[in-house]
This record gives structure tokens, sequence and C-alpha cells, in this order.
């Protein structure tokens, strides 16, 4: 039998509590639920830096945030850094992946094609293409597409409609809620699910396959479907921690949009799972959940990522198939790039020394667990540690969370001589680990 199959979802902005399994919020995620009822959820799993490029620069390299060669969105994940799919590769892997990889989002071009790149980071095919936020700014500097996914609203003669969408939102950034113009078939999500059952279709039989599915949803602005938004009419969800100004009917439908893209994902990856099913080859599979980052969705009045609280920094994480055990709730310290460190292993290579990641095989089987977790961005280091997350901001000051107690993070702590000792701690870790 052929090493195991890796098929890898993962969504962009998806924050790690809104999930069909989380019995206070009205979501529908039957097909993610099963996978979580068949395989491992792991409940503590941070990104190690809760923004696109730099997120998902961590996951090819292996690396931690300031090892890692990105530091914002405007650096793309550099070539010079061996990564998971160039090392699958080499141990004979058809490396895929469609949607958004944001690996070289600096650049604004992907190809008509999705390819431009591509066999440059390792992948043997596939189809690259633009993020939301960025197929509009493409489209308004070249005034002609540059990626796939805008090419194919030309061809189908729905760009101005797109475009007009974001043209009339504008002044609110990305954090808006809109009803897309476009036909279902068009929408981004569902062309991105129809592009990864194309790539199914075309791997191999006598080869194990990898395929990253990057969803460019549940990311803002939170734009929707008339069917995704007649199915969340009326729906309430509860209000944000600590909200502050926002209008509260426009954040409960953006909250109900945000709920209706997790929906249409869930129902693209069922697609997906029945064309691996049609192969046979779902019991040698690898099926992986999570996301690059969180979105705030109005907690404490902030919307989008960027943050160190936890709807930005704290993720879904969620495997199943082969060596994975069922329906298992794993409170272990875990980070998005570990991931990276998991694939290798599982396609019978070593991780090479210079990678940052740690596998979770050992984790699943109970056998290792970290001490300590580090996430970063350009003005904050945060530091989990046990129940506590300490947050050094670069202007210099210091805020302490006790995550057991007060998991929303509504109890600000500050340093004093009773904490001090954890706060020495976790500086040193920061030092030594990730340093401003």
């Amino acid at each position: 039998m052929n090493s195991p199959n890796i098929l890898f979802f993962l969504p962009d902005q998806h924050r790690h509590d809104w999930l069909g399994v989380n019995e206070n919020l009205p979501l529908r995620m039957p097909t993610l639920d099963q996978i979580i009822k068949k395989g491992t959820r792991f409940r503590r799993c941070y990104t190690p830096s809760p923004v696109c490029s730099p997120a998902r620069a961590c996951l090819a390299t292996g690396r931690s945030y300031t090892r890692c060669g990105v530091r914002d969105n405007i650096d793309n994940t550099p070539l010079d850094m061996d990564n998971y799919y160039r090392i699958l590769k080499k141990s004979g892997y058809q490396v895929s992946g469609v949607g958004k990889f944001d690996l070289h989002k600096v650049d604004l071009d992907w190809g008509l094609d999705g390819k431009n790149m591509l066999s440059e980071y390792g992948f043997t095919s596939g189809c690259d293409n633009e993020g939301k936020g960025d197929a509009f700014r493409s489209w308004k500097k070249n005034k002609c597409p540059r990626g796939p996914y805008m090419e194919h609203l030309r061809k189908e003669g729905m760009v101005e409609k797109h475009i007009e969408m974001y043209e009339q939102n504008k002044e609110y950034g990305l954090c808006y809620s809109a009803i897309s113009p476009l036909p279902e078939k068009d929408y981004c999500d569902n062309w991105i699910g129809e592009n990864a059952i194309r790539e199914i279709e075309k791997f191999k039989k006598d080869q194990p396959w990898h395929l990253v599915v990057n969803f460019t949803g549940p990311h803002d602005p939170y734009d929707v479907l008339p069917s995704m938004k007649e199915a969340w009419e009326g729906v309430e969800f509860p209000k944000p921690f600590l909200p502050k100004d926002d209008n509260p009917e426009e954040v409960q439908i953006r909250r109900r949009y945000y709920a209706a893209m997790l929906e249409n994902i869930d129902r693209q990856m069922s697609r997906i799972l029945k064309a691996v099913e049609s192969r046979g080859e779902l019991e040698n599979t690898l099926i992986v959940y999570s996301s690059d980052h969180g979105e705030m969705l109005g907690d404490y009045g902030h919307w989008g990522k960027c943050r160190p609280e936890e709807g930005s920094s704290h993720i879904p994480m969620i495997l199943k198939g082969p060596g994975v055990p069922e329906g298992k709730e794993e409170d272990a310290l875990v980070s998005l790039h570990d991931l990276c460190a998991t694939f290798i292993e599982l396609a019978g290579k070593k991780v090479p020394i210079e990678m940052d990641s740690k596998s979770l095989w050992p984790v699943l089987a109970s056998k290792e667990n970290r001490e300590h977790l580090v996430i970063g961005l350009n003005q904050w280091r945060m530091v989990i540690r046990g129940d506590h997350k300490v947050i050094f901001y670069k202007e210099g000051y210091t805020e302490i969370y006790n995550l057991k107690l007060d998991p929303n993070e509504l109890q600000r702590i500050l340093p004093n001589l009773e904490n001090k000792t954890l706060v020495d701690e976790c500086r040193r870790i920061v030092e030594n680990e990730i340093p401003f």
C-alpha cells in the first residue's frame, strides 16, 4: 500500500470556537462534525502568527515567526528555505494545492492559470488564486486579470459586478457584509471546491498525493450568495465579548454571514471527500482541518485578525485517518506549523534540524507535550504557558490572562510581585525563541 495521502483543508480566518460541536453556537458543519467524531481534535492549537502570509510561511517552512523570513503580508515566503512541499515531492508524493496559497502575496501576480511560482515552491500541480482583497487590489492596479479567479470571472462576464461590490464598500476596507452578485458556480469557494475535485481526479493511482485546499472564506468581507443569506435569516448568535460601538444588527449580520461561509465550506468539503471515496482511497488518506489564523468577530470591538486575543490567535486543528485515534479530544499545546513535521514524518523522512516544527504523532500517542508556545507579530509577542497567556508589547507593557479561569479574557492581569516569576520566565522564552 502507498504511503497515506494527505488532504488538508485550510480555510482563511476560521476561529477555534466556531465549530459545529460547540453547543453554544447554532452552526451547521455536519461534514466537519463527522471528521471530529472519527478523528482527534486539538483543543489548544494556535497560529504561529495571526496574519495570512507569516502563518502560511511558518507552516510551509516549519519555522517560528521570526525565523520564517516573513514578518507581515509585505514579504514573500523565501525560496531559499526548504519546505514540506519539496520534501514530500522528493519522497515520491504528488504535491498539489488549490485556492489562496499566500506564499508570494506581494507580487499580486498568480498567472492566469494559477501556476506562477508553484514549481519553485515544490508543487507538482495545482492552481493558486487571488484572495478576496488581493483580487480587488490587483484588478484596480492592472485593469486586467493577474490570477485565475479573476480570469474565470472575466470569461463568465462577471468581473464588473464582482468589483462593484467592493467599490461600494471600499470605505470599510474588507470589514463589511455584502450579498455577492455571482452565480453559485462562480462564488470563489465553490470554484475552489471544483478545482480541488479536478486535481483529485488527475492524481495517479500508484503514487501518494498531497492536496491542500485553501478556501478564501470565511475571511472578510462577509460576502454571501442570496441562498446563503436566506438560509440564515433570523438566526441569532451570542453577542461578542465586551462589544463596543458597533451596530448590534450589523454585528448579527456579519456573524450570520460568517456562519454561512463556514457552512458553504463544509458543503464543499463533503463534495471533495466523495471524490476521494470514489477512488477507493478514503481509508488511506490523512484528513486535516485547520486555519491560518482566527477572526475577532467583534470581540472587544475588533474585527479580523492580527491580535493576540483568542479569537484571532486560537485556531481549529482536527486530524482523521491512518494512525489517528478516533473520538479523541486532545489538550496538548500545538501550533499550525507542527503540521510541517507531521507531514514529513508521515512520508517517512526526518525533519530537518533547522525546523522548529514538532510532529503531532508523538502527541497523538500521548508521549509528548509542550510546556509553552510562542506566537508573534510585529508589535507583540505572546507566550502560552500552562493556564496562562503572557503578552509582551513592543512599547514595553505586559498583559497576563488566566485562560483556565478566564477563557474569554475579560479580566486583564498586570505584572506584580505575585506573578513576577511567570513574567520573567516568559520573557526569557521570548528572548530565546522569537525576540523582537
